[in-house]
């Protein structure tokens, strides 16, 4: 079979659209935004026409296709639908600048055209996703990684890596800023995650040095909103439908472990603003305002008024004792910073939950 061949029988094409590329063509109406929406991204721009984003799909990724979209830039979704799913971007579709692919970025990575942004966001992300399926998780931050920048290295394109807070393991720093290596457990039951993360950030830098690619590597902290899956694991959507269930809320350990959780929306600017950079990374985006996974849980058994109780279980290994991002890098370099307050940004996103109607099935 020729390689072209194979590319047709790999690549399931969900929507292609016309080669026009109308800016101001008509979309789906997005997720409403909480106040203090940071939908503009701060520090410099560069005009990114055609955007592919891997994993565009998930949670994170299809937010930036739509903010992509809504500052006229092309974009081209890349996802194999194992942990993302096509109703993530379902209010893009009719919009002729947006096409969804199905595609295995561990196989290949083809996109006709010109390209001039690579967002390679595609793999599990949380606890749940990456223990149920570790080779695959191994395989996309290898592989996957390889992938994209050969695509970005095709086209010439600028590349931003989705590295993660991770890559710090269980910090012997804190806060954690962007010289830290980290305290991680390779052969621990995260290892997958933050080992596949680790080699994806080596993979990117080498390819800076021995290509002369343009690149960057961005460090995601904790992050929450709409689209998040109800039974992925992680602590937000776990307590929201708990609570709105009136189910205990299921704390680790004591709960004094903290995290700085930031909404999806501060998120996606930073990485935006970040990719239309020259910098190269590694840079933190996050929330540093911290809190403790038990205040967590107690904030949003009171946004919800839920009369839940909070249960304690044990915690599982490996779990990070402390997390925050020193910021002072994405500050001073790109000008930006977390805009959304926590209690607006957990009330929009308790109610998004509360619309789901998939919410008392999940488990």
């Amino acid at each position: 079979m020729t390689p072209e061949a194979a590319r047709a029988r790999s690549h399931h094409e969900v929507r292609r659209p016309p080669h026009s590329h109308p800016l101001d063509s008509g979309r789906g109406a997005p997720d409403p935004l909480p106040a203090g929406d940071a939908s503009v991204a701060t520090g410099p721009e560069r005009d990114f026409r055609r955007v592919v984003v891997t994993g565009g799909a998930g949670f994170l990724g299809s937010h930036l296709c739509e903010r992509l979209l809504a500052r006229g830039s092309e974009v081209v979704c890349l996802d194999n639908f194992l942990t993302g799913t096509p109703a993530n971007v379902a209010h893009l579709m009719p919009d002729p600048a947006f096409r969804l692919t199905r595609c295995d970025v561990t196989e290949f990575v083809h996109v006709p055209g010109e390209v001039d942004l690579v967002l390679h966001f595609a793999s599990p992300a949380s606890p749940l996703d990456y223990l149920e399926y570790p080779i695959d998780t191994l395989k996309v931050g290898s592989l996957g990684t390889l992938h994209a920048l050969g695509l970005a290295a095709e086209k010439r394109a600028r590349f931003v890596l989705a590295s993660t807070s991770e890559v710090y393991g269980d910090p012997l720093v804190h806060p954690q800023p962007e010289e830290y290596w980290g305290n991680v457990n390779p052969i621990g039951p995260r290892g997958v995650y933050d080992e596949a993360k680790r080699f994806s950030e080596a993979l990117v830098m080498a390819y800076r040095q021995a290509r002369e690619l343009d690149t960057a590597i961005v460090r995601i902290f904790n992050t929450y909103g709409p689209r998040m899956r109800p039974n992925d694991g992680r602590a937000i959507p776990a307590f929201v439908c708990a609570a709105l269930r009136g189910e205990p809320l299921r704390v680790h350990g004591d709960g004094s472990q903290t995290r700085s959780i930031c909404h999806v929306d501060d998120t996606v600017s930073g990485v935006l603003a970040l990719a239309g950079s020259s910098h190269m990374g590694p840079m933190n985006i996050g929330n540093p305002n911290e809190m403790s996974v038990l205040d967590l849980a107690r904030r949003i058994l009171e946004l919800t008024e839920s009369q839940a109780e909070i249960a304690f279980v044990e915690r599982p290994v490996d779990d990070p004792t402390t997390r925050r991002p020193d910021i002072t890098r994405a500050r001073t370099v790109l000008g930006w910073e977390p805009r959304v307050d926590w209690r607006d940004g957990l009330r929009a996103t308790i109610e998004w939950f509360a619309a789901q109607p998939e919410l008392h099935d999940a488990a």
